[in-house]
């Protein structure tokens, strides 16, 4: 899909690309660190119907709506010809404020965690230092034996 990118001097940039009914949707990255969600009109890609600012981290929580099931599905997609290995999105809840190091999860599992979705943001390969923080989601790929244990580790510990 292409996508493009438009300088906006003094603003920042847009990036928008083309939806099959023929609308634009897109992004206004400001300077400041804010972001515009942007639709165009049906007849009329260079003229917008709707604009909708966001925070940074509401723009993020929105990356990672669309990106996090999208991440799950690629890895999924790439084990998929590899019979005995799954991924799960599972909830971490055993160990808030700790590190991801402290649930010895692929000694313990023969699993591993890939990813953490942290309010909607994936966290690609996390080091045994990531701090897991309430409301965490852990990426996980390993046999079906080793996520069952591991959905048991991190949210009974």
């Amino acid at each position: 899909m292409d996508v493009e990118v438009t300088p906006l001097p003094g603003i920042g940039t847009r990036q928008d690309f083309a939806v099959r009914s023929g609308r634009r949707i897109g992004v206004i990255a400001h300077r400041d660190g804010g972001f515009d969600l942007i639709v165009s009109k049906q007849d009329d890609p260079d003229a917008g119907v709707t604009s909708i600012p966001l925070s940074p981290e509401e723009a993020a929580t929105l990356a990672g709506l669309l990106g996090a099931p999208q991440l799950v599905s690629q890895l999924s997609e790439q084990h998929r010809d590899v019979g005995s290995v799954s991924t799960q999105q599972l909830p971490v809840t055993a160990f808030t404020n700790r590190a991801l190091g402290d649930t010895a999860l692929r000694t313990r599992t023969g699993a591993s965690i890939v990813a953490v979705v942290r309010a909607g943001v994936a966290h690609a390969s996390p080091g045994p230092e990531f701090l897991f923080q309430n409301g965490d989601l852990a990426v996980v790929v390993g046999t079906a034996a080793g996520l069952d244990v591991a959905a048991k580790i991190l949210t009974d510990g």
